[in-house]
């Protein structure tokens, strides 16, 4: 458990891993749609999450260059826990408006 929890700990990765899920992003896309997140955390999560190989990162020979993050199939694994994750939260947020 500690190992997961060390790999999508925190805040924002496990939103970055769904986000991620649904197609290939540039970080300006990632900043758009993951609210809330600072440029610099952002910088900091994608990073780990390209060193435990969760994520991809590819310079794009472009002018400006560009840089586009995917999810690994690796990493896919984690998207049906996630979103029983997802769902979990959803029904605690209602459940507790309903008290």
């Amino acid at each position: 458990m500690r190992d997961t929890l060390d790999l999508l700990g925190g805040k924002w990765k496990i939103c970055i891993l769904r986000n991620l899920s649904f197609g290939t992003m540039r970080f300006k896309d990632l900043q758009e749609t993951v609210v809330g997140i600072s440029p610099k955390v952002l910088s900091k999560a994608l990073y780990d999450l390209e060193q435990n190989l969760l994520i991809t990162r590819t310079v794009n020979n472009t002018k400006p260059v560009t840089v586009s993050y995917a999810i690994t199939r690796h990493a896919k694994e984690t998207i049906p826990v996630i979103n029983v994750l997802l769902d979990f939260g959803l029904k605690h947020r209602k459940k507790i408006k309903d008290k």
